[in-house]
């Protein structure tokens, strides 16, 4: 069984005291509910975890009435931290579930063609994820504004989600986070931090975060088109 985790706990500090993007209106429905329907449309997987605000659990109860998520196994709070968040939607997984799919709710433009890639590519190395190349030149920055030094872009990747797991690896990978105290960004950090392979399944498709009230009017372009 494959279960998906959509995150969508985040504090939403860029937009403003108190606003949730994840609830914003994107053009017809809610940001976080057009995630919820490419995961509910997608055939590789079975189970919904949807991980909001404490104050946002039952609202989220009512959306995925409203969208028809059938998919859905359960609506958990979130914890202070991402990390936090996805453990919290791994305690909720049934017992069967022998995959995981985490997704990041503020990325509204994932499609279910997207997500059956990564989840096949899981299927045979354990841990995949998103990702596309850095075409820009990248430069490092060790304090305040001036450059230290170029990075070389054809070994950079810009890492995204969804990201897809052995369900027991990645349990096993925030286990280490915990024990060793680390914070990290993604899920795919945490699997790297034990030392395990992540393959990077290649996209050219738009998935942008929601992070600014521009990148809003940007996926509303991409999604009404």
């Amino acid at each position: 069984m494959v279960t998906a985790i959509i995150v969508a706990a985040g504090k939403s500090e860029r937009m403003g005291t108190g606003t949730d993007k994840a609830f914003l209106n994107l053009g017809p429905r809610p940001v976080v509910a057009w995630s919820l329907l490419a995961f509910e449309r997608c055939a590789d997987v079975d189970k919904i975890v949807l991980v909001v605000r404490k104050d946002q659990v039952n609202a989220s109860k009512s959306l995925a009435r409203m969208f028809g998520i059938s998919k859905m196994l359960a609506i958990v709070a979130g914890g202070a931290k991402r990390q936090d968040s996805v453990m919290n939607g791994l305690k909720a997984l049934d017992v069967d579930a022998r995959f995981v799919v985490v997704h990041d709710g503020a990325r509204p433009c994932v499609t279910s063609e997207t997500i059956s890639e990564v989840v096949k590519l899981a299927r045979r190395c354990g841990a995949a994820v998103v990702g596309r190349h850095i075409w820009d030149t990248v430069k490092y920055v060790e304090k305040g504004t001036t450059v230290t030094r170029t990075e070389d872009r054809s070994k950079l990747w810009a890492v995204q989600t969804p990201q897809a797991f052995d369900v027991r690896l990645l349990k096993r990978a925030y286990d280490a986070v915990v024990e060793q105290k680390k914070e990290v960004t993604d899920d795919a950090s945490a699997v790297e931090l034990i030392g395990e392979p992540v393959k990077i399944y290649e996209t050219e498709k738009p998935n942008l975060k929601i992070t600014t009230v521009e990148d809003l009017r940007m996926a509303s372009a991409i999604v009404l088109k």
